[in-house]
């Protein structure tokens, strides 16, 4: 029942906007390259929307993602939450997400977080990886906005990078994280947007787990 109300909502608020800009679905469907059928069918309640679609659908409509995707029924605030608060059980969480979102066929892991912060330590300690992180985090993070707890503990590795207050060590990983997030190549997607951070936000926890930040 309630995933019929998602949709009901999400068709409902399609609708609208569609109705507010003065377009039609044909026309939607050639600003998103999504057929025509499907949008018809999301609409009406008869499909569930992937996240791709309403990326699309958000920018051809002018409308910020989080707020299609809570319409259309992903409680992605809630599960990155639990990240946070207790980073193994989320492991599950992200499974479970990815998969009822059909955008990852192999099992997500700690493991395969911690092999990227480990090949980003590496480039940490370079001066193309320093660059990276000094002229690329700002614009990383207005791109992305404030999706979740995370953000805050990003913002304050980086000043602690920035400022280099730690232990050679402590700023390599710090370092690693950061990259981690800059970077678009990740254990998931950051296309899939929010969806595509849930795994940044677990390399963030398992960076602080190893340095002083509470």
């Amino acid at each position: 029942m309630s995933e019929v109300n998602h949709k009901s909502e999400l068709g409902f608020k399609l609708k609208s906007l569609l109705k507010e800009r003065s377009l039609s679905m044909r026309k939607l469907s050639e600003l998103t390259d999504i057929d025509t059928a499907t949008i018809s069918r999301i609409i009406n309640g008869k499909r569930k929307a992937k996240p791709e679609h309403i990326q699309q659908f958000s920018k051809a409509l002018g409308v910020p993602f989080s707020e299609l995707l809570t319409a259309a029924g992903y409680d992605i605030e809630e599960k990155e939450d639990k990240m946070n608060s207790d980073i193994h059980t989320s492991v599950e969480s992200i499974q479970t997400i990815l998969e009822s979102a059909n955008l990852y066929d192999k099992n997500f892991s700690i493991a395969s977080v911690e092999k990227k912060l480990a090949i980003y330590e590496e480039l940490t300690q370079s001066e193309e990886g320093k660059d990276t992180i000094l002229n690329r985090f700002a614009d990383k993070v207005q791109k992305v906005g404030s999706i979740g707890p995370f953000i805050s503990h990003l913002k304050e590795m980086y000043e602690r990078f920035r400022l280099k207050n730690g232990t050679p060590a402590e700023l390599t990983l710090i370092g690693s994280a950061l990259i981690y997030f800059i970077l678009p190549v990740d254990v998931i997607p950051d296309y899939t947007f929010p969806i595509g951070y849930l795994d940044d936000a677990m390399a963030v926890q398992l960076v602080m787990n190893l340095i002083s930040i509470k």
